[in-house]
């Protein structure tokens, strides 16, 4: 017989999901079989696998050792240790991604990536327990792509995570980014509309004035804050977020961004040698509009990369 104490994190879910992610190698007819034979119990009774668990709730097994077995070396530990922490509380981390960071571990970078950068951190300032938190593990709630730079946010707990990335479903928070572009938008302030329509193929999209078939309204918004004939530095806030929306926008209006090589001037780029898209996610406000819950405190604040350099002057 083992006992496991539900805790704050692992709350709030039905039994049989946590089930699923605490005994990842337990086949799911079995872990039914156990539940309607009271080998598995919630609270010294048969439950439903559908109950909802709470803080401080019991469970008691009388399962086989091996589906208890831990992992002793953890992979999270073989991820590099740099983190540029702009903000961080009981809940979240605001972290400034360098370009050349990858957001998720992927066939090629199976060891190191952000995310696994924060279990790092979290793990060695025993904030993050992989054995005490069955269910749950640290998640970045938004990504930015490798060759881009700027701000991510991660939750530090299940809570957290709900809400924030509620908010950013209900487009309650700002992103802000600075780019360079090819000439000098006209006007020097504009809110674009358009429509986006992605090629998983080719993880390219299409941009199109007119709604056509698999198209998604877009909008964004600039303003040019650093005027030239040749580049210019704009401040582009995203009122949606699709995939490219910035570089493939902007290049649909004329004025690409400098390095963009998917959407971008490929002669411009090789006089500049600039193989990566001059774009940041620089400044980021959180402004709720409906109850926040555990991240209220953040509510109306805003939080800015002070120093952005692409490695050009423009």
């Amino acid at each position: 017989m083992r006992q496991l104490t539900i805790h704050k994190n692992d709350a709030g879910q039905r039994l049989d999901k946590f089930l699923q992610k605490r005994f990842k190698t337990m086949p799911k007819s079995l872990m039914y079989k156990y539940l309607r034979t009271k080998y598995i119990k919630l609270n010294g009774k048969k439950v439903p696998p559908d109950v909802f668990l709470h803080e401080g709730d019991v469970l008691t097994f009388y399962i086989r050792d091996e589906f208890f077995e831990e992992q002793e070396r953890y992979d999270f530990l073989k991820a590099g240790k740099e983190l540029d922490i702009l903000y961080e509380d009981d809940n979240i981390l605001l972290i400034d991604k360098k370009v050349g960071v990858i957001c998720h571990q992927d066939n090629r970078y199976d060891t190191d990536a952000l995310n696994l950068r924060v279990l790092r951190y979290l793990y060695e300032k025993s904030a993050y327990d992989p054995k005490a938190d069955k269910s749950f593990t640290p998640a970045l709630c938004n990504r930015i792509d490798r060759n881009t730079g700027g701000i991510v946010i991660a939750a530090k707990n299940a809570e957290a995570l709900r809400v924030m990335n509620q908010k950013i479903r209900d487009n309650e928070l700002q992103k802000r980014y600075l780019c360079i572009v090819k000439g000098c938008p006209k006007p020097k302030h504009a809110v674009l509309t358009a429509f986006h329509r992605k090629d998983e193929r080719t993880n390219t999209v299409q941009i199109f004035d007119k709604e056509k078939e698999g198209c998604k309204k877009i909008i964004t918004e600039y303003t040019v804050i650093k005027p030239s004939p040749a580049l210019s530095v704009c401040e582009v806030l995203l009122h949606t977020g699709r995939t490219h929306q910035i570089r493939a926008h902007m290049a649909h209006i004329g004025h690409p961004l400098l390095g963009d090589e998917k959407y971008g001037n490929r002669k411009l780029n090789a006089r500049y040698r600039l193989k990566r898209q001059a774009l940041y996610s620089y400044k980021i406000t959180f402004a709720f509009t409906s109850p926040a819950g555990c991240l209220e405190n953040l509510n109306g604040k805003s939080f800015e990369v002070e120093k952005v350099s692409f490695g050009v002057t423009v």
